[in-house]
């Protein structure tokens, strides 16, 4: 007979989960969401009563979020969840991936292409003059541009796609620009580790015809490290062999600016 290796877990030994029954102070423990920001959160992203998995499975929207979010508010293994909603494993991770595909294939739009109410120019000045006002050498960048890799698995064909010399590991790689404000303006990936984060995200075309100031008409940009081509709208530190002290500065003064970028990368892993 097979049987899987997995271990048992008793999830018919629980109560069956119910948001209503938790306090809010419970909710922002374990969810890092208050109680009726949950449902809030629901409407938002205008999830429907039930959800339907591939296996058949019918649940509920709002259970599943909760899922979901207790998922991503620590890094729990499934089994760790099981006394929480009372479900095996396998319908926990089934149920996990289903709404990450979900949210995914309904709002990923708002991140992989040009946000125009996000990033409109009247946005783009505020967010200058933040970064600005927070130490930043340009008065015009309104965001940083980074990449980051994200180790995988060692595929069974074309490992050397993947592989990363530097790291010496396999992996993908994504590509965001952060604001001030903590969001991500833009994302891109995954891609193969080959390819430098600059090539074919089509944000640069973009920043050529939507990243200019509404009211002077001059270039506004995003910084980079020095690995990024220069750019009207790309700016990236100076790197020559001997700089003069004021080109030292300014890359002190956009360097630790830029470490926005690095923070949001941290956050969202």
């Amino acid at each position: 007979m097979n049987r899987s290796k997995n271990p048992d877990f008793p999830y018919w030994n629980y109560e069956r989960f119910e948001l209503d029954e938790l306090t809010n102070a419970e909710c922002n423990a374990e969810f890092r969401f208050y109680k009726n920001d949950i449902y809030k959160l629901a409407d938002a992203l205008q999830l429907s009563d039930e959800f339907v998995t591939y296996n058949g499975l019918i649940v509920k929207s709002v259970p599943v979020l909760c899922i979901y979010l207790k998922r991503f508010s620590y890094p729990y293994r499934y089994s760790d969840m099981v006394f929480h909603f009372a479900r095996p494993v396998p319908e926990i991770c089934i149920m996990t991936n289903h709404t990450i595909e979900w949210i995914y294939n309904r709002w990923n739009h708002l991140l992989t292409t040009y946000h125009h109410n996000l990033l409109s120019p009247a946005n783009l000045m505020l967010y200058a003059d933040a970064v600005h006002q927070s130490g930043a050498a340009l008065d015009s960048c309104w965001g940083f541009i980074d990449g980051t890799v994200r180790s995988v698995c060692r595929p069974g064909v074309n490992q050397r796609v993947l592989y990363n010399g530097h790291k010496r590991v396999h992996s993908i790689k994504f590509q965001s620009v952060a604001l001030p404000s903590g969001l991500v303006g833009h994302l891109y990936g995954p891609v193969e580790e080959r390819r430098h984060d600059s090539s074919r995200s089509g944000l640069l075309q973009e920043l050529q015809r939507f990243s200019n100031s509404p009211i002077t008409g001059t270039h506004m940009c995003v910084y980079g490290d020095p690995a990024y081509p220069l750019r009207a709208h790309l700016q990236r530190p100076f790197r020559d062999a001997a700089l003069t002290q004021d080109q030292k500065n300014y890359n002190t003064a956009m360097n630790g600016a830029r470490t926005a970028v690095e923070w949001v990368f941290w956050r969202h892993s």
